[in-house]
């Protein structure tokens, strides 16, 4: 067998923190993923902020449509409390901080990254449809410009990959930022790439834990084309060994922590491919 999945945690150690906040992705470091995984939406005053959403209504105190608010708008909402509500801590306990409770911009977790001390991938998805179209992408490129991650020297790779569901999106980075990896995030494989094969320019597989558990022989497809298999949302510890046994090359995880612990055990030679 090859080398192990990398583990990426899917907007941070979403299962434990509050997702896509900064507490998050500080607990995804610790554990020792691999990579980060956010999704970047466009404030209407120009700023990337890591949601999922476009609505904040599930995952903050605040309602209404993310694109229509302003970044300093956004920061007077709780972005922590749906999942560890406050009012359950003891009166003595020390009140959250704004690691679990602020709004996470992409500068922030690119930061982040930067300071970690050791290398960290980071996959970042861009959510379409939205008002601001092509606009996404290109405060995209400028924010990974500003890290020195946009346009790689040649012979090195940027940290930093763009992975989208939009062929247009990736299209659009493609152009923009050619040096820079993309991922089809894929919830079907569209006819026409069942072999293995992907769009001009894009540089990985995106498909869904769904997809690989019925055709597991379409990892086997993309590497024979060159690419590589990165699978989300792989949570169950079956479906984390099964990934490692057909020789996917990444991991997306709300359980970083449980997904590292897996693929460390040793694998039951009983029935396996090798």
């Amino acid at each position: 067998m090859g080398n192990l999945p990398r583990v990426v945690a899917h907007r941070g150690a979403s299962e434990i923190s509050p997702e896509h906040t900064l507490a998050a992705y500080r607990r995804a470091i610790e554990i020792g993923a691999d990579g980060l995984e956010c999704d970047v939406r466009l404030t209407a005053d120009g700023h990337l902020v890591c949601v999922h959403d476009r609505r904040i209504d599930r995952t903050s105190n605040g309602r209404g449509v993310l694109s229509t608010m302003s970044l300093q708008e956004l920061e007077t909402y709780d972005w922590g409390s749906w999942k560890n509500p406050w009012s359950d801590l003891d009166d003595e306990a020390e009140p959250p901080g704004v690691d679990v409770r602020r709004v996470l911009t992409l500068e922030t977790l690119l930061a982040t990254v930067r300071d970690s001390g050791r290398p960290i991938e980071l996959a970042i998805e861009t959510k379409h449809p939205t008002r601001y179209a092509g606009l996404v992408e290109r405060r995209l490129i400028e924010a990974l410009d500003r890290f020195g991650w946009a346009h790689p020297k040649i012979g090195t790779e940027s940290p930093a990959r763009v992975m989208s569901f939009s062929w247009l999106s990736l299209r659009r980075m493609r152009v923009a930022a050619p040096g820079l990896r993309t991922v089809l995030l894929m919830d079907r494989v569209p006819l026409r790439f069942r072999d293995g094969s992907l769009p001009t320019g894009v540089s990985y597989a995106g498909p869904s834990m769904e997809i690989v558990s019925a055709h597991p022989e379409y990892v086997d497809r993309a590497h024979k084309h060159g690419h590589q298999v990165h699978v989300w949302t792989v949570n169950a510890e079956n479906d984390i060994r099964h990934c490692r046994d057909i020789g996917v090359d990444a991991v997306i995880s709300d359980r970083p922590d449980v997904a590292l612990r897996v693929l460390a055990e040793p694998p039951n030679q009983v029935g396996r491919r090798t």
